[in-house]
């Protein structure tokens, strides 16, 4: 059974480690932060100047002026600090962002990223994900496993505009977790319920698969 957006989460929740400081963008992204284990400190910074997000409120908690970069209101956790863009983007191209989570339109298994623009359709701007794809170390990409005609979303090549070149690493999508290793997609879990196969049939990449692979634990 193909994974909820809020399963994705939950599963790229995992990866994030004590300590991290962590960049969530538009999307699935957001909701990795509901997901986090109580027990491990974690700082989720917003491209638009908050360092120590919290979860999104409960609906009736809401403060309109306090927002993520998809203008989702959200929560401040005690001793979040609040700054401008030229701060915010400064810590981002300063590399001192642990983790960056990204929504994605195409992966390629070169580990190029589209996930701004489809031509002939309007775009308020690319946003601040080109500073993120070309200033951090660790990226995983939530994504869909294909688009709504059923059509892999997990390419040899990308044919959107491209955000970023060779710089994913990881991919939590619908189906599986895959990771990118020298130009391929390694299988590393599949959804519960999903098999081998429908994974290999939803990719159109080149796809390594290495003994039994396991179900994603949650």
């Amino acid at each position: 059974m193909a994974l909820s957006k809020e399963q994705i989460a939950q599963r790229i929740a995992k990866e994030v480690k004590d300590g991290y400081y962590v960049n969530l963008g538009i999307g699935i992204p957001t909701l990795v932060a509901n997901f986090v284990r109580d027990d491990i400190s974690v700082e989720f910074q917003s491209e638009n100047g908050i360092l120590g997000m919290g979860p999104f409120p409960f609906e009736g908690e809401e403060d309109p002026d306090l927002i993520n970069a998809g203008k989702q209101t959200i929560t401040a956790l005690p001793g979040a600090s609040f700054f401008d863009s030229a701060m915010s983007f400064g810590m981002i191209r300063g590399q001192h962002v642990d983790l960056t989570i990204l929504g994605a339109m195409e992966v390629s298994q070169n580990g190029d990223i589209a996930n701004w623009k489809i031509p002939g359709k309007m775009v308020k701007g690319m946003g601040g994900a080109m500073d993120l794809v070309a200033s951090a170390e660790n990226i995983i990409v939530a994504m869909m496993h294909t688009n709504r005609d059923g059509e892999s979303k997990l390419l040899k090549e990308c044919s959107l505009p491209l955000t970023g070149v060779k710089c994913v690493r990881k991919i939590v999508s619908n189906l599986a977790v895959l990771e990118i290793i020298d130009g391929k997609f390694h299988l590393l879990e599949r959804a519960p319920g999903v098999s081998v196969e429908e994974i290999q049939k939803a990719t159109e990449g080149d796809l390594i698969i290495n003994g039994d692979v396991i179900e994603m634990k949650f």
